[in-house]
């Protein structure tokens, strides 16, 4: 009887160690990091839209519409002009650090004034565009957004023309100062549904479908 409890408990152990070296493996397994390509940008990156030039604005002052302003675009130069506001820098800043910038001057004027700023039309700023290249149906830059990704860009140019070499594409993106290509099937993410060649879109991204030579 006692060899038996011998044998059972030294059992016991050896099975208690095969499960304990399981669990670490396992969670050795679960906190592998995917693929840098399937990765959505920093925070930091991926933060509200900023004002491009070009971009229809609306500034809208509370209880103040002689300061309003329906329609104004952005100048070439990165600036725009408002009631007792001249030449105010707005491009790189989100609607909402703009209209705190443009209360701040107006406050010189009008007490505790609220502003709010709407973007009409989109350009965005160029370093934060992703740019379609090639065989691309109406290839153009498209502005970032959060959480793009390669499919929303596609719709976005109205897919391949009938001479892409989708399957042959890539996406240039700058890591750490160095360029890096990244392979991707767009003729098998558009005409099969391919959603692992779904990846997310960084700012500053370049997507380029070659010709197809035959």
């Amino acid at each position: 009887m006692f060899h038996l409890d011998k044998v059972s408990t030294g059992y016991m152990d050896r099975l208690l160690a095969l499960s304990i070296v399981g669990v670490v493996a396992l969670g050795a397994c679960a906190v592998a990091p995917p693929p840098a390509s399937l990765v959505a940008p920093p925070a930091d990156a991926t933060a509200a839209y900023r004002i491009g030039p070009g971009d229809a604005l609306t500034i809208s002052v509370f209880d103040a519409p002689d300061l309003s302003v329906k329609s104004l675009s952005v100048r070439p130069d990165g600036r725009i002009s408002t009631p007792l506001v001249p030449d105010l820098t707005a491009v790189g800043k989100t609607p909402t650090e703009l209209g705190k910038e443009i209360a701040a001057r107006l406050s010189k004027y009008v007490t505790d004034p609220h502003v709010t700023v709407m973007v009409n039309s989109f350009n965005g700023p160029l370093d934060r565009s992703i740019h379609v290249i090639g065989q691309a149906v109406t290839p153009e830059s498209i502005p970032y957004v959060d959480s793009m990704t390669l499919l929303d860009v596609m719709v976005a140019v109205k897919g391949l023309t009938p001479y892409a070499a989708g399957n042959s594409a890539k996406v240039i993106r700058k890591e750490n100062g160095k360029e890096i290509a990244i392979p991707v099937h767009i003729g098998a993410l558009l005409n099969q549904g391919d959603m692992a060649q779904n990846i997310a879109m960084h700012p500053g991204d370049t997507v380029v479908i070659p010709e197809s030579w035959f």
